[in-house]
């Protein structure tokens, strides 16, 4: 079940989101932030988590590209999944999800930056109508190794038209 994140999420979001950074595919990052600037980051609208039973799964969320009034219509996905549910669909139910409920807030174009390694993540984005439009290389340095990122970004058919 996809359902909007409470606050009372914080603890598995914030482990599930250390679990991805300790994978070291999923972003230069390498600490979860806590709980209020995790929280400061992110959209108020569009965070999701995908639950079954009592067990949270993974999340999604949007942050703002810029806080420019122009930008308003863009944000930064970011989608975690716990590595015991990793393979099983959660990241597809999510990504869905986001992007419906992206579109029923005015956003009009959603953007990610992931590593171009990480074929699952670039499987998942392709799926839901993501195109990659440009590689950053040698961009940052993760554990002493220089590392590129692929820029993807969907535009949406309903909004910004």
């Amino acid at each position: 079940m996809i359902r909007n994140l409470h606050d009372s999420d914080a603890a598995a979001v914030l482990g599930i989101y250390q679990q991805g950074l300790d994978g070291g595919e999923a972003s230069f990052e390498t600490r979860a932030p806590d709980w209020p600037r995790w929280d400061q980051k992110y959209l108020p609208f569009c965070r999701l988590v995908s639950v079954q039973g009592e067990t949270l799964q993974g999340w999604a969320a949007l942050a703002p590209v810029s806080a420019r009034d122009c930008y308003r219509g863009v944000a930064e996905v970011s989608i975690y999944v716990a590595s015991e549910h990793a393979g099983k669909g959660v990241g597809n139910e999510l990504m869905a999800a986001l992007v419906e409920a992206s579109e029923r807030h005015g956003i009009w174009s959603l953007y990610s930056s992931i590593f171009p390694e990480n074929e699952a993540t670039r499987r998942l984005h392709s799926r839901h109508g993501f195109r990659e439009v440009g590689m950053r290389e040698r961009i940052a340095q993760q554990n002493g190794r220089w590392r590129n990122t692929l820029i993807l970004e969907r535009r949406s058919t309903l909004v910004g038209l």
